[in-house]
């Protein structure tokens, strides 16, 4: 029973997440953003739900994945930043 109950929880993290997935109108920090949410409350069901608390679980892991997702981006606008630095240097 207990089983059932995990994928039924699933079924519906991941309906919302190909949901909101869909919004292709969004910056690549909001993109960026929302795909670390929805994988960390994911994951985070998941354990949760081994653990006996998924939604505690998708909580703690859509934080985490948020974070994630914000230093992701974070590192990836500094790259471009350093690539653009490098083109310009070039053309001098």
């Amino acid at each position: 029973m207990a089983f059932q109950d995990t994928t039924k929880r699933l079924s519906c993290v991941a309906a919302v997440a190909l949901s909101l997935a869909a919004c292709s109108d969004m910056s690549a920090t909001q993109q960026r953003a929302l795909t670390g949410t929805t994988g960390g409350a994911a994951g985070g069901a998941l354990i949760g739900a081994i653990a006996g608390n998924a939604a505690m679980g998708a909580a703690i892991g859509a934080g985490a994945g948020l974070a994630g997702g914000m230093l992701y981006d974070y590192h990836k606008k500094g790259e471009e930043s350093a690539y653009q630095r490098g083109v310009q240097e070039g053309q001098r």
